[in-house]
């Protein structure tokens, strides 16, 4: 499995993550999105369909019908039933057990005091059970 900290200074995580969402489905994976809150995960739903005019993100919440069709799905829960194989930790979030993905991406705020001691907290705990990290 390969876990990946994005510490984000310059730019933000409504910013970055289409871009990585789009590189995730081009290459046909399934991705879930956990975020802090029900109210961010639709704030962030509403950024996806807009975020620029001429480009589409195929994505639902786990609110919605059929969840697990959702090539990309939102959710403020640990669950996964789009059987994603990459995960999305944003927002200082606490992520389910981990095993199953394929890839895991924590992002935080680097502004963001909270969210920076959440991601070392979470670096630390996954480093201590052997897991190979990597800092972006």
């Amino acid at each position: 499995m390969d876990i990946l900290f994005y510490h984000l200074t310059e730019t933000r995580v409504e910013d970055a993550l289409p871009a990585l969402l789009e590189r995730s489905i081009e290459r046909n994976w399934r991705v879930t999105v956990q975020t802090a809150s029900a109210e961010r995960r639709d704030l962030l739903d509403g950024h996806l369909w807009t975020y620029r005019p001429d480009s589409f993100l195929p994505h639902g919440l786990d609110t919605d019908p059929f969840p697990g069709m959702q090539p990309i799905l939102l959710t403020a829960g640990g669950e996964n039933p789009n059987g994603a194989s990459v995960r999305f930790v944003i927002d200082g979030a606490e992520p389910p057990a981990l095993s199953g993905y394929e890839r895991v991406v924590f992002m935080f705020d680097g502004h963001d005091a909270a969210q920076v001691e959440g991601a070392r907290a979470q670096w630390k705990r996954l480093k201590g059970e052997g897991h190979t990290l990597s800092y972006w």
